[in-house]
């Protein structure tokens, strides 16, 4: 079948940030009736592409068509008139106004509103995309799935015939990434173009037409989704074999490390964050925490690591209860946590300070007499750099300089190097390219070889059920469930994700 003019012609496009190149020379097509994914690791230049085509930058050099016409956009409203709705991850709603209402601001629609004229138009749409939403609900009371949707009913509202998604399903529980799905393929049908980014492999060998890589700022190749597999994909986008197997080593568990009963904990509105949640782990195991991002886990982390205040409950560790104790009265007891948090920099490391440096920063309190040697830190830097290809010109250099992917190894390396009993990890592959991403999964078993126990807060369902020995749900600061990984499914964890239904009682006696 001959093709149509495409909806999106990119050629030679080239964007530079002061002497970093962020696209060199990038090419794409997209075609009406077409999904066609843009993969990369983290710096491959994707979201400057589509800034881009959005509007949001001007390219240095190249040339954008939209529907056959050379265009210059100047502003984001260039690219809406163009036809080009970008949904972002952080959406741009009104919280206290209704889906109907947030249609409505930011349009010319002069001083009377003839709202009976836009409701039917808003029921025409969703009739022909399949979209189902309450109009009158407003935003502060809808799902991160419910919002989602939202912004893309807005973006066709307005005329878009060409949606642009930009990690859609980050936060997403299963059931709502199917309905996103769903409303794509709908579009698609009637002919629009979309431009789908994600790091999930899965969701892009299902959505997907064509796939187009991008390493390094540049245009790799363009593939037809039945003409490839995830392991070419990554290796296209890494210039090197990946492999895509995570190890899960058969262990026996050892003796219980931590027990978590009871827990409350309210935030500064005095709002309970945790409510009476109880688990515990064991020597070499992996317990994994799923659900949507705010039900609580990073609470949970923190009351443990004795940042976070505890309104009630016990945290036995080695025996003995925690609980009220700052973060140096824990260490100082010999209690040896290691805690990845979710802000690499905010919390866990000093951007201004080198390897060297940020490695004190964990045990200079141990060092006896009033200088510091820094040499064993240096030598102990230089392993790490090693043994996790951390790329560094030096183990002197501001870390602030680095990649993410780089910063978060360093984070890594430094908190494994005190040997803990238990590794407590929240979110520790957020953002990072797909090489990275299993470095730090086979170190995670590795950990679970020698005794440590791991506690794993994830995004990825796949990477959790792999990784993990138990799943527990958390949704609104309980636990709706606790399931075998072994028995877990993306289906049944996304349900107890939502708050469905309360499985822990049946999962543990299985």
């Amino acid at each position: 079948m001959e093709k149509n003019i495409p909806y999106i012609q990119v050629e030679d496009i080239t964007k530079a940030f002061g002497k970093v190149i962020a696209n060199n020379n990038v090419n794409l097509t997209v075609y009406g009736g077409e999904i066609h994914s843009l993969l990369g690791e983290n710096g491959a230049g994707k979201s400057t592409l589509v800034n881009m085509l959005s509007g949001v930058y001007t390219p240095d050099s190249g040339s954008i068509y939209i529907h056959g016409k050379k265009i210059n956009f100047t502003s984001p409203k260039d690219a809406i008139n163009s036809g080009i709705g970008m949904i972002y991850q952080h959406f741009k709603l009104v919280d206290n106004m209704s889906a109907e209402e947030n249609m409505i601001i930011g349009q010319n629609t002069g001083i009377f509103v003839n709202k009976k004229k836009i409701r039917n138009k808003l029921f025409d749409i969703c009739s022909k995309y399949g979209i189902d939403i309450d109009l009158k609900k407003k935003i502060c009371n809808m799902s991160v799935g419910e919002k989602q949707i939202v912004e893309i009913l807005k973006v066709l509202y307005r005329g878009a015939d060409i949606l642009i998604l930009d990690e859609p399903t980050t936060v997403f529980t299963p059931q709502e990434a199917e309905k996103l799905f769903n409303i794509m393929f709908k579009m698609k049908e009637n002919g629009c173009a979309i431009i789908f980014i994600s790091h999930k492999m899965d969701e892009v060998m299902k959505v997907s037409d064509r796939i187009t890589i991008l390493r390094k700022g540049e245009t790799i190749e363009t593939v037809n989704k039945y003409e490839t597999s995830p392991e070419k994909l990554a290796e296209l986008m890494v210039g090197k074999q990946v492999n895509l197997s995570i190890k899960r080593s058969k262990i026996d568990m050892g003796e219980e490390i931590i027990k978590v009963n009871n827990l409350t904990v309210k935030n500064e509105e005095a709002i309970e964050v945790i409510k009476g949640v109880t688990f515990n782990i064991h020597r070499g195991e992996v317990l994994g925490i799923a659900g949507i991002a705010g039900s609580g886990q990073k609470e949970i982390c923190e009351a443990i690591t004795g940042i976070q205040a505890i309104e009630q409950g016990e945290i036995i560790f080695q025996g003995e209860n925690i609980v009220g104790k700052t973060p140096r009265e824990i260490i100082k007891k010999g209690v040896s946590m290691s805690f990845v948090p979710e802000d690499r920099l905010g919390m866990g490391l000093v951007g201004a300070m080198d390897m060297v440096d940020n490695l004190l920063l964990k045990s200079y309190h141990n060092e006896k007499g009033v200088l510091l040697n820094k040499k064993p830190t240096a030598k102990r830097a230089k392993e790490i750099k090693e043994n996790l290809s951390i790329l560094t010109p030096d183990i002197h250099y501001p870390i602030k300089n680095l990649s993410g992917g780089n910063i978060q190894k360093i984070l890594l390396g430094r908190e494994l190097d005190s040997n803990p009993n238990l590794l407590i990890m929240a979110y520790p592959v957020r953002g990072l390219d797909i090489n990275t991403c299993y470095t730090i999964y086979n170190l995670i078993d590795d950990e679970r070889k020698k005794g440590v126990a791991i506690l794993y807060i994830g995004e990825d369902l796949d990477a959790l059920m792999q990784l993990c020995d138990r799943i527990l749900v958390i949704c609104d600061g309980k636990i709706t469930g606790e399931l075998k990984a072994s028995e877990a499914t993306k289906e049944k964890i996304g349900l107890l994700m939502g708050g469905k239904s309360e499985e822990r009682e049946e999962s543990s006696v299985v």
